[in-house]
């Protein structure tokens, strides 16, 4: 292990050169662009492709020596990112081609998290970046009356005697499943206090960011983040602002619905007529997805079941069969099939012999049709859904892997993470129906209105916590947010936004947003906000070009090549372009708007208008 890591080291020490280094002409050419920014792509590429691999070795074997890896492919990276973005700036009043010029914007926010300039300050946050991603996949929740037995349906039984130790899935099983309301505080509360021990390194995580962001030219890490949307800074704010602000009256009117059927369930004891909902009680560790709980807030229970849970256990599909079907879904739109190593190469189940990250994730290792998931599958429609996006990243990773390193990457990160859940708004109850995953699928209103309610409960029910993770985050890398404030500040935003609290009162010491395993991944989560925007407004379009004619949410693009044309012609965009010019090429619009979010769920807010009269929503 220490020669790997040794070599690892000498690799990226023979990638950093010429491209970062000091020009001696004090007036540079176009010329020298060019020549710059070719062998920014040369080292990128080498460097990207060791951080990587690393990074897939480490998330895949969670030991210190991984840790250790992934910490040199970071700090190797950091340290020539560190030296070449400064030194592009040299540039920035030629008039360039506009690809070139394309790639030295690309290259100026290419660092989620850029390192100081000084080395050990650089080794120290890479290390701590490995550590907070490696301490939340060894994490869990050791609980008085945990359980240790599997129900015949494979969930946790009740909590019931002993003590037990859970891993994040089993804890998210609980949630989804009990119906005990001590059970799901126990869960919710253990997974919570797991994550206080990472909040030093957060603190130490965002004093090293930020000076690494001062270092390339940005106030702090929040600006830089918000920087990379082909618009300043101020105006992203005030664009999410926007986009939240239309479809804040849906969700306003989803709370006060789903408050009302929870109050029926556990009594105004524990869930007030007036007040925040307690996060434990809706089915997800964050209260970020509430479908977990359809069977409480079901409009018409009676309907024939629109879940496709007990068709998947029925057929025993494995997790490669799983990833089969939605694989089956790009071929049917024109889509190349996934090379074989995809089949070899990824993670499908937890292993029983090692540590894992189990966060389902997608991946491209090398840079060149290398695609992998890597995700603890269970038989659940909820993860053949999250096989659908993740399959979206591969595919987009697979549509422009001819272009530059730099521009290998959506059109903003928004468009990554939308172009699966765009495909997954066409796994209606008819198509999963054609599968034989639904036994029977009614067509009336009824069956209509439960179908809007389950979307809902996991999209609309997401966009408020899409919209604090970041918020929160830049109230702390810009200093309005202290570390003895941390959980104070993070319950106020997810109050004031999602109408949510925990069910008593959090400790000051802890670190609740540790909880998120992209707060401890360094990764920003402005991207998923986008994304729950994007995708309908991506559906829609493509409904159009595929023909459909009736209902948004009736529409399956499945089998449409006209559809999978056109999507295809914006993917192999990448980055090439600003994110308007993908989408005009995908919708012919060039603004972000959630009206199609309005339009999808149309008939459910009739229905949710008549069934809140009388209650005190808001909270």
């Amino acid at each position: 292990m220490r020669r790997l890591l040794i070599a690892a080291l000498l690799l990226a020490s023979a990638c950093v050169h010429a491209g970062a280094q000091a020009h001696d002409s004090t007036f540079p050419t176009p010329q020298e662009a060019n020549a710059f920014v070719a062998d920014v792509d040369q080292n990128v590429r080498r460097l990207w492709v060791a951080r990587d691999r690393a990074a897939w070795v480490n998330e895949n074997f969670l030991t210190e020596d991984t840790d250790a890896l992934a910490a040199a492919g970071e700090a190797a990276t950091a340290e020539y990112m560190g030296r070449a973005i400064p030194a592009s700036r040299r540039f920035a009043r030629l008039r360039l081609a506009p690809d070139v010029q394309r790639q030295l914007y690309l290259l100026s926010i290419s660092q989620t998290v850029p390192a100081p300039a000084d080395a050990a300050l650089r080794e120290e946050l890479a290390g701590l970046e490995a550590a907070m991603q490696s301490s939340y996949g060894k994490a869990e929740a050791c609980l008085p009356g945990a359980p240790k037995a599997k129900g015949k349906s494979g969930t946790p039984l009740p909590l019931s005697g002993g003590v037990g130790c859970l891993k994040l899935d089993e804890l998210s099983k609980l949630l989804a499943k009990s119906r005990d309301y001590d059970t799901l505080v126990s869960a919710w509360t253990g997974w919570h206090d797991a994550a206080a021990p990472m909040k030093s390194k957060f603190e130490r995580y965002v004093v090293l960011g930020n000076e690494g962001a001062k270092a390339i030219g940005y106030p702090d890490l929040g600006a830089l983040w918000r920087s990379g949307y082909d618009m300043k800074p101020e105006e992203f704010a005030a664009e999410e602002e926007k986009l939240w602000q239309q479809v804040k009256p849906l969700y306003d009117e989803l709370h006060c619905y789903v408050r009302k059927k929870l109050r029926d369930k556990y009594g105004a004891e524990h869930v007030p007529v007036h007040g925040a909902i307690p996060v434990p009680l809706l089915g997800n560790m964050w209260g970020q997805t509430w479908d977990n709980i359809y069977d409480l807030v079901a409009p018409y229970p009676k309907q024939p079941s629109i879940d496709a849970d007990a068709q998947i256990k029925k057929h025993n599909l494995a997790p490669q069969d799983m990833v089969k079907l939605g694989e089956k879904f790009f071929l049917s739109l024109g889509f190349p099939p996934l090379p074989e190593t995809f089949w070899s190469r990824s993670l499908f189940t937890r292993p029983k012999d090692r540590e894992v990250v189990c966060h389902a994730s997608a991946w491209d290792v090398t840079w060149s049709d290398d695609l992998r998931i890597k995700m603890c599958i269970e038989q659940t429609e909820e993860d053949l859904r999250t096989i659908h996006h993740e399959l979206g990243h591969d595919f987009y990773f697979q549509s422009y892997t001819t272009q530059p390193i730099l521009f290998q990457q959506g059109a903003n990160d928004g468009f990554h993470e939308g172009i699966g859940d765009t495909l997954a708004l066409s796994v209606t109850p008819a198509y999963l129906n054609s599968l034989g995953l639904l036994n029977k699928v009614a067509d009336n209103d009824q069956a209509r209105l439960n179908h809007l309610m389950k979307i809902a409960l996991e999209k609309i029910a997401f966009l408020p916590f899409g919209y604090v993770v970041d918020k929160w985050r830049w109230d702390v890398f810009s200093g309005k947010v202290d570390a003895a404030h941390y959980n104070q500040a993070w319950w106020a935003d997810r109050l004031q936004y999602q109408g949510e609290a925990p069910p008593a009162a959090r400790p000051d010491t802890g670190f609740d947003p540790g909880a998120k395993y992209h707060v401890a991944s360094s990764t920003p989560y402005a991207r998923y906000f986008l994304a729950a925007i994007y995708q309908f407004q991506f559906h829609r379009a493509l409904c159009k070009v595929a023909g459909h004619e009736g209902p948004l949410d009736d529409c399956s693009i499945y089998g449409s090549k006209a559809a999978g044309e056109r999507l295809r012609s914006m993917l192999a965009l990448g980055a090439s372009k600003p994110w308007q010019d993908a989408l005009a090429q995908l919708s012919g619009e060039r603004d972000a708007d959630a009206t199609a979010i309005l339009d999808y769920f149309a008939p459910l807010r009739t229905w949710l208008d008549g069934q809140v009269k009388g209650e005190a929503c808001g909270w």
